[in-house]
């Protein structure tokens, strides 16, 4: 007769073995699914833009659809292959983990440009091996979020770099001056040092199964002996984990302090414990074996009000996560409204003046009787940018009461929480004079073409009237024309924050910053 305690332990070491391959097949299909759909949207974006250019140019390039580059390294970087083999690959990785000889294949390493200057390399795995990582990053984030500081706001479901933005911006409103130490790490990614990382590991209370350490290391291998790759989920949480005593002894030197990856600020009306918070980054640099980008720390300096005197180094402002916070003000950072301006420049430009510049003209379509298809294109583009498919009427109804709820997804939702008005006022003018200069550009192409369309719209628009004559200018009863306003959509984002918070407003892509 069979002993029913080693029946039992069988089946539940069997349901064990089965929900484990379940898991990982249900991850692998989930991570092809998400690139499915990026590639897609990348398709769709791809004809929708060829098609309108085949409707005002002549001769339009033929349209060329590209795969990424990874996916030519072999068939588990491709989604569409991935997919419909989830079944055996997920059985065959089970069975590794189980026998704990699980390892992911070799990355294809890409290099993106660096905002500062140099070469970021990021290490794109097979999807199988991409949905490893995120299956444990997930598993190991709900174990252990609530050991993470309440001031480390990367990679988690419980914080994002918004919380961050209002966590300092509403610590920093009631202040007139205050000491702020600004730190980043050099190669934070590529420089953490492996036995530093797993004694964090072992010695502060994180729940860890042997599966979780085994495909730990398993990725830790995968990048040699010194780093974590970056590009992958698992990476996420040892990011903050490697980092865990070093808000502690931020949070016992008493200041207040906000971190994100490896980029953090620290403030404290109290000079000596700032100093004290220096001495924990430099501790922190030499065991963890992470330099301290000198180039991009502020170091020390003091903070304050427009017009107040200082004894030392100071400024009104200081920069963090695409944010420019000062004592009393949130606004977009400089480098973040110039790329706006660039890009809104090259809209009017690629709209307005480059079909006209080519001789013979490549533009299809002429003004005529008080219309430019051009504009419309142009007026079009500005708003999906800026408003994300909403129009100035539907954000007026919501305004108003008379729409409950809408949804953004323009550029502001990545910068919700930007309380400075006259930033905005002052983007809005100056977007007025850009459609302005690009309007009067074109006048003087069209002439150049034996085209004068000086004395019809909207070449005789004046700067003082364009913004109230586009908007009267309807094209079959809409407001095709009208300019839109970051002033405008600033007070539609400020009552969605009242009314639903910040994660139902911000735009989800905004939690992907690249420190």
């Amino acid at each position: 007769m069979e002993n029913p305690g080693e029946s039992l332990g069988f089946l539940l070491w069997d349901r064990g073995k089965m929900d484990l391959e379940l898991r990982i097949k249900e991850a692998i299909k989930l991570e092809a699914k998400k690139l499915i759909d990026r590639y897609q949207q990348y398709h769709n974006t791809l004809h929708l833009e060829h098609s309108r250019k085949k409707s005002r140019l002549k001769d339009t390039p033929p349209k060329i659809v590209k795969v990424p580059e990874a996916w030519r390294e072999g068939n588990l970087h491709n989604p569409f292959y991935v997919r419909r083999k989830a079944s055996s690959i997920a059985k065959s990785i089970a069975k590794k983990i189980r026998e704990n000889t699980y390892e992911p294949n070799s990355p294809f390493v890409q290099e993106i440009d660096k905002s500062g200057g140099g070469k970021r390399k990021i290490s794109v795995f097979q999807v199988p091996d991409a949905a490893m990582s995120r299956l444990f990053y997930s598993g190991l984030l709900q174990k252990n979020k609530h050991r993470f500081s309440s001031y480390s706001y990367a990679y988690r479901d419980d914080r994002n770099v918004h919380f961050a933005i209002q966590d300092i911006a509403v610590d920093l409103k009631s202040l007139s001056r205050v000491f702020v130490a600004e730190f980043d790490f050099s190669d934070f990614f590529g420089s953490i040092n492996h036995e530093y990382l797993l004694e964090q590991l072992k010695c502060n209370g994180f729940m860890v199964s042997a599966d979780d350490l085994q495909v730990i290391k398993a990725f830790l291998r995968s990048h040699g002996g010194v780093g974590i790759p970056q590009g992958t989920s698992i990476s996420l949480f040892l990011a903050n984990l490697v980092c865990w005593a070093l808000d502690k002894k931020l949070e016992r030197c008493g200041v207040k302090f906000a971190r994100y990856a490896d980029d953090t600020i620290v403030w404290s009306q109290d000079y000596a414990k700032i100093c004290e918070a220096f001495e924990c980054f430099d501790e922190f640099s030499r065991v963890a074996n992470i330099k301290i980008n000198t180039a991009k720390s502020a170091g020390i300096n003091l903070l304050k009000r427009k017009g107040l005197p200082a004894e030392m180094s100071s400024k009104e402002k200081i920069d963090f996560l695409g944010y420019s916070l000062s004592l009393g003000s949130v606004s977009i950072k400089e480098s973040a409204v110039a790329k706006l301006k660039a890009q809104i420049a090259y809209i009017l430009s690629k709209h307005l003046l480059q079909p006209l510049k080519a001789r013979p003209l490549r533009a299809l379509i002429i003004p005529a009787n008080n219309r430019d298809k051009a504009l419309l294109s142009a007026m079009a583009e500005i708003r999906r940018y800026l408003y994300g498919g909403l129009t100035s009427e539907q954000i007026l109804n919501y305004l108003n009461g008379r729409t409950r709820r809408i949804y953004f997804k323009g550029l502001m939702s990545y910068y919700p929480l930007v309380s400075d008005v006259d930033q905005l006022k002052m983007l809005d003018g100056w977007l007025l004079s850009a459609v302005h200069r690009a309007v009067r550009a074109r006048s003087k192409l069209l002439s150049s073409h034996g085209f004068n369309r000086s004395h019809s719209f909207p070449f005789n628009v004046s700067r003082g009237t364009l913004l109230m004559k586009y908007r009267s200018q309807g094209v079959y009863g809409r407001a095709t024309y009208d300019v839109p306003s970051l002033s405008l959509l600033h007070r539609a984002l400020t009552q969605a924050l009242r009314e639903t918070g910040i994660e139902k407003v911000m735009n989800i892509r905004s939690l992907n910053y690249m420190y």
